[in-house]
């Protein structure tokens, strides 16, 4: 388990601009902790959460896109828990290669549909 890092920050307060940390299960983003996915190197963190019970695949809140360095198409998703709590930054990469950097908030494009 580790913090989040700075880009990874930027990235998901963009993501989640508009939404209140409380009502998503934690206090502010400097606070919460992650685990790395075993996703290839394309980023993926888990969302760790104080839980009695097993937690699972609630609900996707918002998808964005950039081009990583290489120009290969990214997407990127947050997802909820059954109980309306961050679960998941789900990162992949179009062509399964390892993820070479997050972008800056402004690179990120937010789908609208």
């Amino acid at each position: 388990m580790r913090h989040l890092k700075d880009e990874e920050k930027a990235l998901i307060s963009k993501m989640i601009l508009g939404l209140s940390a409380e009502a998503l299960g934690f206090e502010s983003l400097d606070t919460i902790l992650v685990e790395e996915m075993a996703d290839g190197g394309m980023g993926s963190l888990s969302f760790v959460q104080p839980s009695s019970g097993q937690r699972r695949f609630g609900k996707k809140i918002q998808e964005a896109t950039f081009s990583d360095a290489d120009g290969v198409i990214v997407s990127v998703t947050v997802n909820l828990d059954q109980d309306g709590r961050l679960f998941e930054l789900d990162v992949w990469k179009v062509d399964f290669s390892p993820l070479k950097r997050i972008p800056a908030p402004s690179e990120i494009r937010i789908r609208t549909d």
